[in-house]
C-alpha cells in the first residue's frame, strides 16, 4: 500500500537572534504540514546547514555577525537556489527591497517582545508565505531581477501628446511585485501625463522605504501616499502599508483617502478597494494592472472597472512569480490584455498616447 502523506514543507531558520530563532519555529510549528529541519546562527552555519540539510524554503535575518545575510542571499542563489524569506526589523526596511533585487522572494516582519499586539498578522503572513512555497517561481523571479537597472523609460522624454482616454493607471501586486513595480515605474518618462495609484501587499513600515527607492530610480516622481493628497499628473502615489486607499472626487480633482484596515481584511493593502473606488470615480477612463501575487486581490476591482468600460491587464503566467492574483482576474473574465511584464510598459504608454 502506498503511504500517501503529503510531505511537510521543509524549513530552515537562519538568524543570530535566539528570541527570533525560537518564536519562527512556534509559529512555524502551528501548522501540521510545516517541518523545521534546522536553525543557523550565521552566514557560515546558514551555508553549513545548507550543505548538509535540503530545505524547501530558508527565513533569513539580513543583519548577522561573521557572515551577513546579503552574502549568504548571494551565494544561495548562484549555488542552491531557492525561496528565501527574510524577516527584517522596521529599522532596516531600506535593506529589504535590496534582498528582493539579489532573489528574496518575500519578507515578514521580524517578531519581537514589543511587538505582541501584531503577532496575530505577523504569525498568518508568514504562514500563508511558507504554505505557498510551491507557488513561487524563482526562475520567473531571476529573470524579472536580471531585467532590472537595464531597462530604459520606454518613450524619450519629448512631450508626448495625451489621449485623455485613460486617467489614472491603478496598479496591483502582492508576492513578487516590489520588483515587477520597479519594472513598470522606471520605464515611465518624466513626463508621463497621468496619475499612478499602486496597492501592493506590504506590511506598515516598509512601504515609505519602498517608494523612496522607486523615487530615486523612476524618472516619475514616487511617493507614499498622504490623507488628502491630490492625484497629480506624472506621480505615483503607494497606499501605505497597514492601510486601504479610496479615492474622492473634488469638483475637477481627486483626492486620496488612508483609511485603517478592519481586522476582517483579508488582504491589506486591497487591491479590490482601490480599483472599485478608481472605477467608480473615473469610470471607463481608469486602467487596471493586476500584477504577481498569491490569492484573488483584484478580480473584484478589475471586474469592476471592465464593467465600467475601463481597460484592463493581467500579467501572464510566463513572467509571475507567482500566478494567483492574474489567473483569478483572468479566470473571471476581467482582463481585456494578458501580457508578460516587460510588454506592460509600452502598452500603458501606447492607451495613454495619442497617436
Amino acid at each position: 500500500m502506498h503511504d500517501n502523506k503529503i510531505e511537510p514543507i521543509k524549513v530552515l531558520i537562519i538568524d543570530d537572534s535566539a528570541f527570533t530563532r525560537q518564536a519562527i519555529n512556534r509559529i512555524l510549528g502551528k501548522a501540521p504540514n510545516i517541518k523545521v529541519i534546522g536553525t543557523a546562527i550565521d552566514g557560515y552555519d546558514g551555508m553549513t546547514k545548507l550543505a548538509k540539510l535540503t530545505p524547501d524554503i530558508v527565513t533569513l535575518d539580513l543583519e548577522m555577525p561573521r557572515m551577513d545575510g546579503f552574502s549568504l542571499l548571494r551565494w544561495i542563489m548562484e549555488n542552491k537556489p531557492l525561496p528565501v524569506i527574510i524577516i527584517s526589523s522596521y529599522g532596516d526596511a531600506a535593506t529589504v527591497f535590496k534582498a528582493l533585487e539579489l532573489g528574496a522572494v518575500d519578507f515578514v516582519v521580524k517578531p519581537t517582545p514589543k511587538l505582541s499586539g501584531e503577532l496575530k498578522e505577523l504569525e498568518d503572513s508568514l504562514l500563508s508565505k511558507v504554505l505557498n512555497v510551491k507557488s513561487f517561481d524563482l526562475e520567473k523571479h531571476k529573470k524579472t531581477i536580471s531585467r532590472l537597472g537595464d531597462t530604459k523609460p520606454a518613450v524619450s522624454s519629448n512631450l508626448f501628446k495625451y489621449s485623455k482616454d485613460i486617467e489614472l493607471v491603478a496598479i496591483g501586486a502582492s508576492t513578487g511585485g516590489p520588483t515587477a513595480i520597479q519594472t513598470i515605474l522606471t520605464q515611465l518618462p518624466k513626463n508621463f501625463p497621468i496619475g499612478v495609484i499602486i496597492s501592493q501587499h506590504m506590511p506598515r513600515g516598509f512601504t515609505n522605504q519602498f517608494a523612496e527607492r522607486l523615487n530615486s530610480i523612476a524618472q516619475i516622481r514616487v511617493r507614499e501616499a498622504e490623507h488628502g493628497e491630490l492625484i497629480e499628473e506624472g506621480k505615483v502615489l503607494i497606499c501605505p502599508g497597514g492601510h486601504h486607499m479610496i479615492l474622492e472626487r473634488l469638483k475637477d480633482k481627486v483626492k486620496v483617502n488612508i483609511k485603517n484596515h478592519s481586522d476582517s481584511d483579508k488582504y491589506i493593502p486591497s487591491v479590490d478597494v482601490m480599483m472599485k473606488s478608481a472605477a467608480e470615480t473615473y469610470e471607463r477612463k481608469v486602467m487596471g494592472i493586476v500584477l504577481t501575487g498569491m490569492g484573488n486581490d483584484g478580480r473584484d476591482g478589475m471586474l469592476e472597472i471592465k464593467n465600467k468600460g475601463g481597460y484592463t491587464i493581467a500579467e501572464s503566467e510566463e513572467s509571475s512569480v507567482v500566478f494567483s492574483m492574474p489567473q483569478a482576474v483572468i479566470s473571471a473574465g476581467a482582463a481585456d490584455k494578458v501580457l508578460p511584464l516587460e510588454e506592460i510598459p509600452n502598452e500603458i504608454i501606447k492607451k495613454v498616447k495619442k497617436e
